[in-house]
């Protein structure tokens, strides 16, 4: 199962910089300008979908 959802991970992350590369690169330049409070912010809102939707399919 682990595996499964790394896969698909890989794939979901990969789509962008294979269809959009220059997209792509202006989107991670921005995120890189963020300051690391934001960063943080969006991890946890990240996380807590995935923990909630873990839940839910469970």
């Amino acid at each position: 199962m682990f595996w499964l959802a790394f896969a698909l991970f890989l794939i979901l992350e990969g789509i962008g910089p294979l269809l959009f590369p220059k997209k792509w690169r202006r989107y991670i330049l921005q995120i890189a300008e963020q300051p690391p409070q934001n960063l943080r912010t969006m991890g946890a809102v990240m996380v807590a979908i995935g923990v909630i939707l873990w839940h839910v399919m469970k």
